[in-house]
């Protein structure tokens, strides 16, 4: 059965105009096959997506696949030098030979269009008409001059290629279709129309409705005996996809046609007049969203679309969800057999008017939660950071495109089981009429984004409904070209010259806000991206009572390729009875929302920078800096000995008379005093001045700094200890021996790696060593908690290796100005991981044996 689908084609000409704009790398004309090309790789990424047939037709905003097949190091600007010149000819060649098989492809589409018009036209002056003459008019309303004009195009521009020297012109050929560019507007113009009158055609007659999913389009001349089965609608959205494609051909053409090649100006010319065509149509288009028709002329726009994990039995399940005007949609993205196009299995919907957050029997629970442990995810990001690596290194070393297509198609599966695992936090919707559901995402802010979205939607719907199964699989198709979200989030997804993000520290301070309506408890939550995914990074402490909560809270953020920074205002509820419940779960009310772009040109100074986020007539001041992975990971000694940050260990202890630093000593203590339970102990930033003011009183020997400690947040504490080992000017495990730790880590045999592993720390300068083995003891104390701190070891590993491991600048194997910046950060990965294992591995250990008798003694000393 044809489907209507009612989008506006003039829509899709202005999205495409934009792709056909001067600014960046354009994609080429040989796009049917190029398209394929980008299906199978986009499905690619989806090794857990079922295969299914398709009749609809794709669109995508950015012909991907097409740009990337004369992107690799062939669409260099041509230069006058000779050997360039030659170059840029012979693309030329290539760029016409793909033009000229597009064209045979496209050729087919219109013969399979036309063969059914003639004997239906027969049968239009018979007694038993299939269908009317006007009918089969609008139906196929211009296709044959279409055809004609392709045709001549072919048959003029297939001799010259044939026949080709780089003094060859074709640029009157191209000015003649550009000049012809009116019978596609009268096509677009009747499109829609065309659409409506088959779909009405179909319903009304059985015959016509076999052939209208039955059409033979002859495949290429390689393979002429072969056809393919097309869709009436497939094929009468061909012309609708070729002429916004028109610039494109016309610019490709012409970053390969040398300024004194006689057929510039007449490419420059046809360009100008195909420009023109589209911005005629676009003038006339009024700012709306596409939209599928439904009964009695309503429009159901789609409001926002996005991937979720649904979570189906226990099981999680990557999910397209769509929103619109008058309903929520879940489906399924399917993977095609050849990969032609896309198609959506509905899972369910639910009419807005029937949607609800609030779960109809409060006793019914959120099922379990399936959590993949720490060690697990961390595992996926090594991955992803090594074959990141391969493929920077195949690239150098110009290595075939299958070896890297390989290569990638492994990224892709890591990056989408990363995906898959990572997001914890619920997202439940829940049917009056029937069952719950319940997403899986990492974001706060996302959660509340959909929850806003839906609300305010369901203010203008009053009604509900249930959908036939023809308008389901209509809306379902729909969806294919109504997408605003084409592709999963992962970074394979990104093109060669996107931003790979920021890696190292961001510091924020988050001062005040303004424009609270009335007195509340108010705090705020800091999220940046990371890995495809949102994370909960800083939580300021609860002002209390107020309008106008001053903060002034610093925060040190990692980033790891991440792009945007997320602010949100929460009211603290103390009051169990005002709760609202949701998702099964007792949540804070969100005040407000908002986010920043994390700019590497704007961020490149290293001062403070001022801002404000507004958020619903709600402002929050912020300043934030930041420091690259480069200069972050410099370890700096002290200039001033006398005290202890930046000072070697065995210098403070030997001042000290001490096993371990005083500063350890008492840091432990007070967090073992009141800090086990904290949620995200070690996790969770300390504010900044708190921890300036504990390290300046360390560094000077105040004495009152245990009076200190007893009036601050034990968050700063554990922060100070932090900053301690971080800013030793040699790491704990010394710069002499961590290359070797990070290879001990990477055996396989575990009893050679457990003999190798407790040889090396028993190698340990001893101060480095008694201190260490104090540390480990409480980190497993405050592992032991992890019910209520939500702690494990794998957290303090994280938290803790790179700070005991980090080699000096001057040990560290990066280079300094790497050619490479995202082999350098990926780089970054990896040698930060292999710290975290090697911390775990220690922490896992439930006896560290001392075989020296000398060592036993240092162990089990109680001199302090």
């Amino acid at each position: 059965m044809l489907c209507q689908t009612g989008f506006s084609p003039l829509l899709i000409l202005e999205r495409l105009q934009e792709d056909a704009s001067f600014s960046g790398t354009p994609p080429s004309y040989a796009y049917d096959a190029d398209r394929a090309e980008e299906q199978r790789r986009h499905h690619d990424m989806m090794p857990y997506i079922d295969d299914s047939p398709s009749s609809s037709p794709h669109l995508s905003s950015k012909s991907r696949g097409s740009r990337d097949t004369l992107s690799s190091g062939s669409l260099e600007s041509t230069k006058s030098s000779e050997p360039d010149l030659e170059k840029g000819l012979e693309m030329r060649k290539w760029v016409l030979s793909g033009i000229l098989a597009s064209e045979e492809t496209y050729l087919s589409h219109l013969e399979a269009l036309l063969l059914p018009m003639k004997p239906l036209k027969a049968a239009a002056t018979t007694s038993q008409p299939v269908l009317t003459s006007q009918q089969i008019e609008t139906i196929f309303f211009k296709v044959p001059e279409l055809y004609e004009i392709h045709k001549e195009f072919y048959d003029g521009l297939f001799p010259r290629v044939q026949q080709w020297s780089h003094q060859q012109r074709v640029g009157d050929l191209f000015q003649k279709l550009a000049s012809q560019l009116g019978v596609y507007r009268a096509f677009v113009d009747n499109y829609e129309v065309a659409m409506e009158t088959a779909e009405k055609c179909c319903q009304a007659n059985a015959q016509f409705a076999e052939i209208s999913e039955n059409l033979k389009a002859r495949s290429t001349k390689e393979s002429k005996d072969q056809t393919t089965k097309n869709s009436l609608e497939t094929l009468l959205y061909k012309p609708v996809d070729r002429v916004t494609r028109s610039t494109l051909v016309l610019h490709d053409l012409l970053k390969h046609t040398p300024v004194s090649h006689p057929d510039h100006p007449l490419l420059q010319d046809a360009l100008r007049i195909s420009q023109n065509f589209l911005s005629s149509i676009n003038e006339e288009i009024t700012p709306r969203r596409q939209s599928m028709t439904v009964k009695k002329g309503e429009h159901r726009q789609l409001l926002k679309d996005s991937f979720m994990v649904e979570l189906v039995e226990g099981a999680r399940k990557l999910r397209h969800v769509f929103l619109f005007t008058d309903l929520f949609l879940c489906a399924k993205l399917k993977k095609q057999i050849g990969g032609k196009s896309q198609q959506y299995d509905c899972k369910w919907y639910i009419p807005l008017t029937d949607l609800s957050f609030q779960m109809v029997d409060e006793s019914e629970a959120v099922p379990n939660i399936p959590l993949v442990p720490d060690e697990e995810l961390d595992a996926m990001k090594i991955k992803i950071s090594q074959i990141k690596n391969d493929i920077q290194r195949e690239k150098r070393a110009n290595k075939g495109s299958k070896v890297i297509e390989r290569l990638k198609k492994k990224l892709s599966e890591q990056e989408s089981l990363l995906l898959l695992m990572s997001p914890n936090m619920a997202f439940r919707v829940h049917n009056r009429n029937g069952k719950s559901y319940t997403f899986l995402i990492s974001s706060d802010y996302e959660r509340a984004e959909w929850r806003e979205n839906i609300r305010e939607q369901q203010k203008k719907c009053f009604k509900s409904f249930s959908l036939t199964s023809v308008e389901l699989q209509m809306l379902t198709n729909s969806c294919v070209k109504l997408q605003t979200v084409h592709n999963i989030p992962l970074t394979i997804n990104k093109e060669d010259d996107e931003s790979p993000g920021l890696y190292g520290f961001l510091n924020v301070i988050v001062h005040s806000a303004t424009g609270f309506k009335q007195s509340s408890n108010l705090y705020c939550t800091l999220e940046v991206d990371s890995f495809g995914y949102f994370v909960n990074k800083a939580k300021t402490r609860v002002y209390r009572d107020t309008t106008e909560p001053n903060w002034n809270e610093e925060f040190e953020i990692e980033l790891e390729g991440s792009q945007t920074l997320r602010i949100l205002c929460y009211e603290k509820c103390y009051n169990k009875t005002k709760l609202t419940k949701e998702d099964g779960e007792s949540t804070d009310r969100i005040m407000g929302k908002g986010q920043m772009q994390l700019d590497p040109q704007a961020l490149q100074d290293k001062d403070w920078q001022r801002t404000v986020i507004s958020m619903n007539g709600v402002e929050v001041k912020l300043s934030v800096k930041f420091t690259s992975r480069e200069f972050s990971l410099k370890r700096m000694p002290s200039r001033k000995q006398t005290g202890v940050f930046g000072v070697k260990i065995a210098i403070v202890t030997k001042r000290e008379r001490s096993k371990v630093p005083y500063i350890v000593r008492q840091c432990v203590e007070e967090i073992e005093r009141r800090g086990m339970e904290e949620v995200g102990i070690y996790r969770v930033s300390g504010v900044a001045t708190d921890i300036q003011a504990l390290k300046a009183a360390f560094d000077v020997n105040n004495k009152d700094v245990s009076v200190m400690m007893s009036e601050m947040d034990v968050n700063a504490i554990a922060g100070t200890l932090k900053l301690y080992f971080r800013e030793l000017p040699e790491p704990l495990f010394t710069d002499e021996l961590y290359p070797n730790f990070a290879e001990g880590i990477a055996l396989s045999d575990p009893v050679a790696k457990e003999s190798c592993m407790l040889n090396l720390l028993l190698s340990l300068p001893e101060p480095n060593l008694v201190t260490f083995l104090f540390l480990l003891d409480h980190l497993k104390r405050v592992a032991e908690r992890e019910s209520i701190n939500k702690m494990s070891l794998h957290n303090l590993a994280t938290v803790f290796g790179p700070t005991l491991l980090r080699p000096s600048e001057k040990d560290s194997k990066i280079p300094a100005n790497p050619t490479q910046p995202i082999t350098m950060t990926d780089s970054w990965s990896l040698e930060v991981m292999s710290q975290v294992q090697v911390l775990l591995y220690f922490l896992q250990l439930e006896t560290i044996p001392t075989p020296d008798s000398k060592r036993q003694s240092i162990l089990f000393s109680t001199e302090v």
